[in-house]
């Protein structure tokens, strides 16, 4: 997938950005909270180069000047990915945003299974997430 298609209707200033080497192997997803609250239809989207550095420098523990040569990136573009890519999970976790990855396949082929889904933790159609919130049960 090229960079252009990933970032469609995204203007960007500045130098083009550096093609990244990324792994062939990974498997691009989207996720979301297990309960989706009717009035939290908001997302963040990383991009598959955000996700990578996640991978390489916070789970595998790997320096960033490392992760740079991986990718084939400048130590000072990692850092600045990864602190955006922090930044953006960190506000779809305390914010019970969903979280986009930009290429995801599944969902651009319309093929998401999480799309449209009832809370998985519910029972009898309440979700006890909800009922602490004060937000109705699902259909």
């Amino acid at each position: 997938m090229q960079d252009n298609e990933i970032t469609e209707g995204i203007r960007r200033r500045g130098r083009p950005r550096v093609p990244r080497r990324m792994d062939p192997e990974a498997s691009l997803r989207c996720y979301a909270p297990q309960c989706d609250i009717a009035d939290t239809d908001e997302c963040v989207t990383l991009l598959p180069e955000e996700l990578e550095l996640l991978k390489l420098v916070d789970l595998n523990g790997l320096e960033q000047e490392e992760a740079g040569a991986i990718i084939g990136v400048s130590r000072r573009t990692v850092w600045k990915d990864l602190h955006e890519a922090r930044r953006k999970v960190a506000d779809a976790l305390i914010h019970g945003k969903k979280i986009e990855i930009a290429g995801c396949e599944r969902r651009i082929e319309g093929q998401c299974p999480r799309e449209g889904q009832p809370c998985l933790g519910s029972q009898d159609g309440f979700c006890r997430r909800r009922q602490r919130q004060g937000s109705p049960p699902d259909q």
